[in-house]
């Protein structure tokens, strides 16, 4: 880590003298967009102030396309801002980032810094000790990437209000998709017309690829120098890095892919991983698209009639919805909630998901996607890599662990709640209803991967039966307790008893063996 690899940052933009500031903004890495800060800074333009943190970057092995895209993201934002006639400060440390923020403030006794609250628990914590240090010299203003107010709405979520009755106050709120008080259409929640397998041959149209330019460039031989072992590949670097790039791969989701992502939402097939999702999650999690920008061309798309209304439903619910919902059940349930374990699973996450490599085709379609572009949608996350996760009884913080470092939208806001909470249930039952689990008939049901395994789906134990099968009801017995005590799920356990003792002793002996195996 000799090198610095800011020769495109040092060209383009003259390194502020703090000498000659009072004021000056701390930006992180996913608050990069001034239009969510106050309009003071935009109009005053102080000195902004970014810090790259090699510590932060070790903390975890993140995928090289993660921190490819975080950094290039920030160092473009930072070369705007300087366009745009802010003093710019750009700094690069081995530490974390409030070890430079207290140099900084140490060094110059007359500087008064303004940071937004992180999004991040260890980031706030970090901000926290800057505070301490230099107590009436820095202003901490509420973080404004978001559409709720957290504290509003809390304790509530950590008491299990569910989030079907939240999206429902903040459609109120917001206005999207209501006529009147009632929502457009009659229902609030179009989600049975949205579980459509995808037919055979249905044009998929392709998601725009973004050229890598000079700063990129520098930022991949950077990850590649300091960060040679981490998870993933630099190689195909394709995703947008400035707030124009993104825009424009939110204008062609509204275009092209909006109208069809309602019936497909779910769906699955062999070869295609983008199918009509949006891959705006990264864009929104680091401020280069705002979530009010998303939901107003989507509702705009619904009102000109170009996307129907189920599409337009779904996808600003996955916005004002859920995204807003697991944020503030992240903000209720920390940090004690980085520990839960309802099943108290203690098995490593298995090596198929560093290498891809495994014989069941559902497995390696659905990691594949990771492992080469750090990113795949939410029915591959949940229905797929969790379930299978949960039925072989790993650790789920592992699994959580795995999914921070390995999807390059992740954020431990976002990543915690949707695989300790929705996914693997480890919060017992707190923001999930029930365990998300299955047998290979849904993985059957939504894609084509059945067809290309060597496994068959049609079998239900034995060597070639299909794993999720017999490792279903396997979990459906052991954890009998959880699902007898949902009135959602008991119905399983009561299923599980009425098989044949042979049956359940099948069940019993190919999952033992399985699992003792993939460990």
């Amino acid at each position: 880590m000799s090198r610095t690899y800011l020769t495109h940052i040092d060209s383009c933009i003259k390194q502020a003298d703090l000498r000659n500031h009072q004021k000056a903004v701390f930006i992180l890495h996913d608050q990069l967009n001034l239009d969510a800060w106050p309009s003071r800074v935009r109009e005053e333009k102080p000195l902004l102030i970014f810090i790259e943190s090699a510590k932060k970057g070790i903390s975890l092995p993140y995928h090289k396309k993660k921190l490819i895209y975080l950094l290039s993201s920030m160092r473009h934002f930072a070369l705007e801002c300087a366009d745009a006639g802010f003093p710019v400060l750009y700094h690069s440390t081995k530490k974390h980032y409030d070890e430079g923020l207290k140099n900084i403030l140490s060094q110059n006794p007359g500087l008064e810094l303004t940071c937004m609250t992180p999004s991040e628990w260890d980031s706030r914590e970090q901000l926290r000790q800057v505070q301490s240090a230099h107590e009436e010299r820095v202003q901490e203003i509420p973080n404004n990437f978001f559409l709720a107010d957290a504290e509003e709405y809390k304790e509530k979520v950590a008491d299990g209000w569910v989030m079907e009755y939240f999206y429902r106050e903040m459609r109120r709120k917001t206005g999207y998709l209501m006529n009147g008080d009632q929502p457009e259409g009659g229902e609030w929640n179009y989600d049975e017309e949205n579980r459509e397998k995808l037919p055979k041959g249905h044009r998929i149209p392709e998601i725009a690829e973004t050229e890598v330019d000079d700063v990129t460039r520098e930022v991949i031989d950077m990850v590649e120098d300091w960060f040679p072992d981490h998870f993933g590949k630099s190689e195909d670097f394709t995703y947008a890095v400035t707030r124009r790039q993104a825009l424009y791969r939110l204008n062609e989701f509204i275009d092209e892919r909006l109208d069809e992502f309602g019936p497909y939402e779910d769906a699955m097939a062999h070869g295609e991983y983008d199918l009509f999702h949006s891959h705006l999650s990264l864009y929104m999690n680091n401020g280069l698209i705002l979530p009010k920008e998303a939901c107003d061309k989507a509702e705009e798309a619904y009102e000109k009639g170009s996307a129907r209304l189920n599409s337009v439903e779904g996808f600003i619910r996955q916005i004002i919805g859920w995204r807003e919902y697991v944020r503030i059940y992240y903000e209720g349930m920390m940090p004690e909630v980085r520990d839960v374990n309802h099943f108290n699973f203690t098995k490593k996450l298995p090596e198929m998901y560093w290498t891809g490599e495994t014989k069941m085709n559902c497995m390696s379609e659905c990691l594949k996607p990771v492992i080469e572009k750090g990113f795949s949608h939410h029915i591959p996350r949940l229905m797929v890599l969790s379930n299978f996760s949960n039925l072989t009884e790993t650790d789920p913080r592992e699994l959580n662990r795995w999914f921070h470092l390995a999807y390059v939208d992740a954020y431990e806001w976002v990543v915690l709640p949707n695989v300790l909470g929705m996914s693997t249930f480890a919060d017992g039952g707190v923001l999930a209803s029930k365990p998300y689990v299955s047998s290979g008939n849904y993985i059957n049901k939504m894609s084509d991967y059945c067809k290309h395994c060597e496994y068959k789906i049609s079998k239900k134990t034995g060597d070639d039966a299909c794993p999720f099968n017999y490792l279903y009801w396997n979990f459906i017995d052991k954890q009998r307790e959880t699902f007898t005590q949902n009135g959602r799920a008991n119905f399983m356990v009561n299923m599980f008893d009425k098989k044949s003792e042979e049956d359940k002793k099948a069940i019993w002996e190919s999952s033992e063996e399985f699992i003792d195996r993939l460990h």
